[in-house]
């Protein structure tokens, strides 16, 4: 059995909009656990990673109760109510340093294996010196049909992503690096086989993606998989569920059976969405176990209304609940806190269609702070232009993942919903050619539309939001019917393509040897997304502070806000074209606030999901 980016999600309950959740916790996962051990005599429970960071709770934890000697972390407190028989960590594990993360795994009651995580490289990994212990044997006693039992080792080992020590330089630096996921494979399957390993589980929080590998490859499960002597893979960090039809058409993967490269392997969602189950028919003989065959499946913890409301298909654990009850009470209180007020209502259900209050808000924070920061230094002259992206767009995450701020007074929760990760705030320098390449990679968003065309589908639901920079300052058109530049991961797809068009700087076109100044986030600036002009090189100011605390500064210092789009960019197609899609059900009680006229209601979607469309 598999969990996976728990994201500190104890409780069903939503601390950016402050009310219970049906979809998200560990406490209703735990129901379908122990419905799964009920069914089965021998079971184990894992978790694949990214369980420590993720929410308000997990904000409040790191940043304002703190993690004392002999204080639990009260995700770690869940999981050993659960009963875990062992994990590995994921990226955002190491969002609030590794002293943090030391401190809390030191009461989880099972183990926590990673074997790419090296704080001193050898010759080959097993000489490497892991911050974790690289792999774990479970001795254990399997019971057959017959009732008799039989001893088997089952090893166990973990990865993430080696991108980690880029994307948390600022923690991190000189304390960590990564060995590519396949590379440390090659080596430590071995050895554990070595050490009388019956059967060998991979716990990969990586996603699913190219067959072939290459070094550093961020989605490694499948050429993992691939790997001799690795009986089944777990996989993560892409929030997606697996098996499903969203991987059908990649190369060894089996969307339907349940596979990579011919190995059993499931994904179970996130935030305690799915319970992810690997079933193994297993043959004991004269050379040991086997797996005779397999079934795979992700049991979901709520099922969808014809409505798209959700319905709970268990109940939440009252052992679970009860393990972070204490810290719950406490993160209501932190989010509840008032910290200025707002004239207007502020949502994410068009910023990826039309210029976003939201976004020109935590953009003018981003500014503000990093143009005092500049101030008296060689970089003070340069224009000055801010980055963000949202972070709650709907897309795969479903209706409900969207950030909403009503108007009146801003509560911690507020900020949190409007800027969710923990990035620290970063500038970079770059010139007007990587400026426009910049913009080119978050364009990626739109699908190719054809010109004189009605109702297209408009938006990559594959594309995570967060990619998609607004940058303020600028003013510029994405013309959708042209090809992308870029593909998923930013490498570039087509030299000769361009959708962004009319690209200006104080009403001059930005020419490609200018040099601009770009506020942003440390996730970005690290090379996070592949976008040109980032990528570690090209920092100029490299903050501590978080750029969640940087809006929170600024909406103390104004007081009273009334945000509003800045005419930084809109969508442009030729006449005759439209294009179809989805946000909230809330969404049309607001289409009178949106920046662009041209976007109508289209009746509703499909999962829960409202339709809209805009005409050019």
């Amino acid at each position: 059995m598999e969990t996976t980016d728990l994201h500190v999600h104890v409780h069903p309950y939503d601390y950016f909009g402050d009310h219970p959740s049906d979809t998200v916790g560990l406490a209703r996962t735990a129901g379908v656990i122990e419905a799964c051990r009920a069914e089965a005599t021998n079971s184990l429970l894992f978790d694949n990673g990214d369980f420590l960071q993720g929410n308000p709770m997990g904000d409040y934890i790191a940043h304002e109760r703190g993690m004392r000697p002999g204080d639990g972390h009260p995700i770690i407190a869940a999981m050993n109510a659960v009963g875990y028989d062992g994990a590995t960590v994921g990226n955002h594990e190491f969002n609030y340093g590794i002293d943090f993360l030391t401190r809390a795994l030191g009461g989880a009651g099972f183990p926590v294996v990673s074997a790419n995580v090296v704080t001193r490289f050898g010759a080959r990994a097993t000489e490497d010196e892991t911050l974790l212990p690289p792999y774990v044997i479970l001795d254990r006693l399997l019971t057959d049909g017959s009732g008799a039992s039989h001893p088997i080792r089952l090893g166990v080992i973990g990865f993430a992503p080696p991108q980690i020590p880029m994307w948390d330089w600022h923690v991190l630096e000189g304390r960590l690096a990564m060995r590519d996921i396949v590379a440390a494979a090659q080596d430590w399957v071995p050895k554990m086989r070595s050490e009388g390993c019956d059967l060998v589980l991979a716990l990969s929080h990586s996603g699913i993606g190219a067959a072939d590998w290459t070094p550093g490859m961020e989605d490694a499960s499948v050429p993992l998989a691939r790997l001799a002597g690795i009986d089944a893979v777990m996989t993560g960090h892409s929030h997606l569920v697996f098996p499903s039809p969203a991987f059908e058409g990649l190369a060894e993967v089996d969307a339907a059976r349940g596979t990579l490269a011919g190995k059993p392997a499931v994904m179970a969602g996130a935030l305690g969405s799915h319970l992810g189950l690997i079933d193994l028919f297993l043959e004991h003989g004269a050379q040991g176990w086997r797996v005779l065959d397999f079934a795979v499946e992700a049991r979901p913890i709520a099922a969808r209304r014809d409505t798209g409301a959700p319905v709970p298909l268990v109940e939440s654990s009252a052992r679970v609940l009860a393990a972070a009850a204490q810290e719950h009470a406490a993160t209501l209180a932190y989010i509840r806190r008032p910290v200025g007020v707002n004239t207007r209502p502020l949502n994410s259900y068009f910023a990826l269609v039309a210029d976003d209050p939201a976004l020109h808000l935590i953009s003018a924070a981003q500014k503000w702070h990093v143009e005092g920061a500049l101030r008296g230094t060689e970089w003070q002259g340069l224009p000055l232009l801010s980055a963000a992206a949202p972070f709650r767009a709907g897309g795969r995450a479903g209706p409900a993942h969207f950030t909403e701020v009503p108007a009146g007074d801003i509560a911690l929760r507020n900020v949190a919903d409007l800027y969710v990760f923990p990035n620290t705030i970063r500038a970079v320098r770059v010139t007007g050619a990587e400026l426009a390449d910049w913009l080119e990679r978050a364009a990626g968003l739109f699908r190719q539309l054809q010109p004189g065309l009605a109702d297209q589908p408009l938006l990559d639901t594959a594309f995570a939001s967060y990619n998609f920079d607004v940058i303020a300052g600028l003013s510029y058109e994405i013309d959708p019917t042209r090809p992308a530049r870029f593909d998923q991961q930013g490498r570039l797809r087509d030299a000769s393509a361009r959708r962004i068009r009319n690209l200006r700087h104080a009403g001059r076109p930005v020419r490609a040897d200018q040099v601009f100044a770009v506020a942003t986030n440390s996730y970005r600036a690290g090379g996070g997304g592949g976008f040109a002009g980032a990528g570690g090189s090209s920092i100029i100011y490299d903050g501590t502070t978080t750029n969640r605390d940087v809006l929170l500064q600024y909406i103390a210092r104004q007081g009273t806000l009334t945000p509003c789009a800045g005419g930084t960019w809109r969508l442009t197609a030729p006449p005759g074209t439209s294009a179809l899609f989805d946000s909230s059900p809330r969404a049309e009680r607001h289409l009178a606030e949106v920046s662009d006229p041209r976007i109508e209601a289209a009746g509703p979607g499909a999962d829960g999901f409202a339709r809209f469309r805009i005409r050019f």
